[in-house]
C-alpha cells in the first residue's frame, strides 16, 4: 500500500524521527528528499557532460535514501526528486520480489501492447542520437540506479497509444483502475492551491476542463507528454536536442496542447 514505509522495504530501518517515508511520499514528491543523493556530484562528476548517471549505481541509491535524514517532515513540502522516484522504483521491485523491468513489462507494456517501448539500457537500436546544444552527438542514456526516474525508451506510435489509453481508459480494461486512478489530484500547493498534482502527472486548468501533462529531459534528448479528456487531445513531442536557457521546446510543446 501507499502508507508502507519506504526503508522497511529495504531493508533498513522506517525512521529514526517517526515520521517514515512512505511510497505515497515518494510518488507525490513529499519525501523531504533533494533532487538528487548527497554526493551524487562527486561521483558524476568525471562523466557529467556525457552520463552521469551511470555512476551512480542502484545499491548506491538505496544506501543513500537509508542514511539521509530529510530536511522536512515526509508529508508537509512537495520538491520535484529524481532521487526519490528512483527509490520508488527499487522500493516497489523489493515489495513484489519483480526486477523494475519486468515489473514494468508485465503491468504496463503487456497490457498496453507496447511492443516498440522498452525499459531495458541494452536494447540495440531503441536509442536515438542526442545531442547538445552545439549539436555535438552523445552517447545512449544509461540511467544507473534511476531506471524508475526516467529509462524508457518509446517510439512515438507507443507514446500516443499510451496517451490514447488516458483518453480512454475502456480501450485498456486491464488497466481502467489505474488510468482512472491517476488523474485524481492527490496534492494541491503554492498560493490558492493553483499547483495540482496526481500521482504522475501536472494538472493544470482550461477553460473547457483540466489539462495533464508531464516533460523531461536527458543530456541530450527532451520529451513532452500531455493529453486533455475536454477535447480529445493527446499529445507527444520529442527531441534530440537539449536546450537549457528559454526552453522553446517545452513552452511550444505545453501551448499547442493548451490551444488544442
Amino acid at each position: 500500500s501507499g502508507a508502507e514505509p519506504a526503508a522497511a522495504l529495504l531493508g533498513g530501518h522506517p525512521s529514526r524521527d517517526g515520521t517514515p517515508a512512505t511510497l505515497a511520499h515518494l510518488i507525490t514528491h513529499t519525501a523531504g528528499l533533494p533532487a538528487l543523493p548527497p554526493g551524487f556530484l562527486a561521483r558524476a562528476l568525471p562523466a557529467w557532460h556525457s552520463n552521469p548517471y551511470g555512476r551512480y549505481p542502484g545499491d548506491r541509491v538505496v544506501a543513500a535514501f537509508l542514511r539521509h535524514r530529510p530536511r522536512h517532515r515526509p508529508g508537509t513540502r512537495w520538491r520535484y526528486s529524481n532521487f526519490g522516484v528512483a527509490v520508488l522504483g527499487h522500493a516497489l521491485a523489493a515489495a513484489t520480489g519483480t526486477g523494475w523491468q519486468d515489473l514494468t513489462e508485465r503491468l504496463l507494456l503487456d497490457p498496453l501492447d507496447l511492443r516498440g517501448t522498452t525499459v531495458r539500457t541494452d536494447a540495440d537500436g531503441r536509442d536515438a542520437t542526442g545531442h547538445r546544444k552545439d549539436g555535438e552527438e552523445l552517447p545512449p542514456f544509461d540511467p544507473g540506479g534511476f531506471q524508475a526516474a526516467g529509462a524508457v525508451r518509446a517510439t512515438p506510435h507507443d507514446l500516443l497509444t499510451f496517451l490514447e489509453a488516458h483518453l480512454d481508459p475502456a480501450r485498456a480494461p486491464d488497466l481502467a483502475g489505474a488510468l482512472d486512478a491517476v488523474r485524481t489530484p492527490v496534492l494541491r500547493r503554492g498560493l490558492g492551491h493553483r499547483h495540482v498534482h496526481t500521482v504522475a502527472w501536472f494538472r493544470h486548468p482550461t477553460d473547457g476542463g483540466p489539462l495533464y501533462f508531464h516533460s523531461g529531459a536527458t543530456l541530450g534528448q527532451q520529451a513532452f507528454l500531455g493529453f486533455r479528456p475536454d477535447t480529445g487531445t493527446a499529445l507527444a513531442a520529442v527531441c534530440t536536442r537539449r536546450y537549457r536557457a528559454h526552453d522553446p521546446f517545452g513552452a511550444t510543446a505545453y501551448a499547442l496542447l493548451a490551444d488544442s
